[in-house]
């Protein structure tokens, strides 16, 4: 008989406390404004264009400089909170939301609201991989975690859900600044009650950051997005692939140069974990689907059924709710059937929504669509949910917050991509039928311009020289034709025959600007 001792047991992960779910609210709350931020501009374009005049370059810039330097340094701020300690960015960011926040609600001119969205993107950056980083350094057991988890995507959901609706009820009593005030309370919350209920990490073996790796990234990842944008907007052509190859050239760079360095800004060792490829290819796949059928849907609701932002934001709820329930379920779930297979049933379900979304039709397409888009997310909720708890999982320690800032460089390109690859497919088949379609009542330039690639084509030169009031510049008459819009022109003209040529430029009817803001507002995302 052996007198070998017995091995001991595991010890037990330790329980979260009261402290780590109060934590967890805290935490929650500017994810909820982060996403609200990304929504809640777009009702304020009317208000904001008559007060501040931007031109049409500047008006996709206070649209697209947000969401292009959230993209651009999530990578960067995630490996810097490794490093100066996570807790510590967090707030640093906050208090930079929290500011630029005021400066933009008090711009009195574009560029001072462009570069006040520039920096909200720089600390929206930082929100993202601290708070999911810090969810592992909270929540040790693993069902605990996956929960903690769920209540951070569900934030997301929130945030997205309500944004057009907070926005639109500060619009109705207040100036168009007001929409970036809500988060300055938050913010100030986070600051106060982060120090005492937030545990601080960082990587006590941490060496310098490398400026030319987030260099780098910045420049790869911007330059991407940037790219696919306007293959979103305008179609294939040479500064899409232009965008596109630079970015890639650069994270060709960028990856060489992270295998030589001794402490690279993304340990690419990472990506031999199989858990961690597996759970960021299903997690970019979802935000393609995601992302470009969000904007589709969005498009039908205003443009096809002509409903107004408000109630267009109402029939989306279905769509945010699904998330924020499949969100919640998916850790009880996860309990008794393995995550793997709760995420290919969950993609199964997704995809038996978009069948039932391909019923909708013109006339009687809501029914349809509030069934499609709840069984859409409430099936992808999982791989969200799953996905970002097992890539924080598979990481070293160490390494969480780079691997966040991954997870969600992810999600930014592959919304990106979604929006791009889907955007150019609806426009592909939009052309061929407005090829065949009869507009009678639309003036001949606008019919003309609506079955060409590039309505810039075929306007006279009285048309560049237009009162703002009147109708938005060429560029975004381009994307209102591309979002399928002259449907809703047809419609108006039949009220309003009267509204096409006057004093040698065109003036449109209030309803048709609406439609046509509309397109504009869902093109610009």
């Amino acid at each position: 008989m052996s007198d070998d001792p017995k091995p001991e047991p595991a010890a037990a992960p330790t329980r979260a406390s009261r402290r780590e779910w109060i934590g967890l609210a805290v935490i929650s709350l500017p994810c909820v404004v982060y996403s609200m931020d990304l929504t809640v501009l777009d009702l304020a374009i009317p208000a904001l264009s008559r007060e501040l005049m931007p031109g049409s370059a500047q008006l996709l810039w206070i649209l697209d400089i947000y969401g292009f330097m959230v993209a651009g340094a999530l990578i960067t701020m995630g490996t810097l909170g490794d490093r100066i300690g996570r807790r510590r960015l967090l707030l640093i960011g906050a208090a930079a939301f929290g500011l630029a926040s005021l400066v933009a609600a008090s711009s009195r001119s574009a560029g001072t609201l462009i570069a006040a969205r520039a920096l909200l993107g720089l600390a929206g950056a930082t929100l993202a991989p601290s708070t999911l980083s810090l969810i592992r350094n909270m929540f040790h057991d693993p069902g605990e975690r996956r929960v903690a988890v769920s209540v951070w995507v569900m934030s997301y959901s929130v945030g997205g859900a309500i944004g057009p609706l907070v926005g639109g009820a500060l619009l109705e009593h207040f100036p168009w600044g007001s929409v970036f005030l809500p988060s300055v309370p938050v913010m100030v919350l986070l600051l106060i009650a982060g120090p005492r209920l937030l545990p601080e990490y960082r990587d006590p073996e941490a060496g310098r950051l490398d400026p030319s790796s987030a260099g780098l990234s910045l420049v790869a990842i911007l330059a991407v997005i940037y790219g696919l944008k306007r293959i979103a907007e305008h179609g294939v052509g040479p500064a899409a692939l232009g965008a596109i190859s630079a970015g890639m050239a650069a994270g060709t760079i960028f990856v060489r140069r992270q295998a030589k360095l001794d402490d690279p800004l993304i340990d690419l060792r990472l990506f031999r974990v199989p858990a961690f490829r597996a759970s960021l290819t299903v997690y970019g796949l979802a935000c393609f689907v995601a992302f470009g059928s969000y904007v589709a849907i969005a498009q039908y609701l205003q443009l096809v059924l002509g409903l107004s932002p408000l109630r267009a934001g109402l029939w989306m709820l279905p769509w945010s709710g699904g998330f924020v329930a499949g969100s919640l379920l998916s850790p009880a779930v996860a309990r008794r059937v393995p995550a793997p297979q709760l995420m290919a049933i969950g993609l199964l379900a997704g995809a038996a929504g978009f069948i039932v979304l391909s019923r909708a039709g013109a006339t009687a397409g809501l029914a349809a669509l509030g069934v499609g888009t709840l069984l859409f997310s409430l099936g992808s909720a999982p791989a969200f949910t799953l996905a970002n708890d097992m890539i924080i999982a598979s990481a070293p320690a160490e390494r969480v917050g780079a691997a966040a800032g991954i997870s969600e460089t992810a999600a930014e390109l592959g919304g990106a991509l979604g929006i791009a690859v889907l955007g150019s497919a609806g426009t592909v088949v939009y052309r061929m039928r407005m090829d065949a379609a009869v507009l009678p009542g639309v003036p001949g330039e606008l019919r003309t311009a609506a079955r060409v690639e590039n309505p810039e084509r075929v306007q006279p030169r009285r048309h560049h020289n237009i009162a703002k009031r009147q109708l938005p510049r060429s560029r975004q008459v381009r994307r209102f034709i591309r979002a399928g819009a002259p449907d809703r022109v047809e419609r108006n003209q039949h009220a309003a025959p009267h509204g096409a040529l006057a004093h040698g430029r065109t003036t449109i009817a209030d309803e048709d600007r609406s439609a046509i803001e509309a397109g504009v507002r869902r093109g610009a995302r």
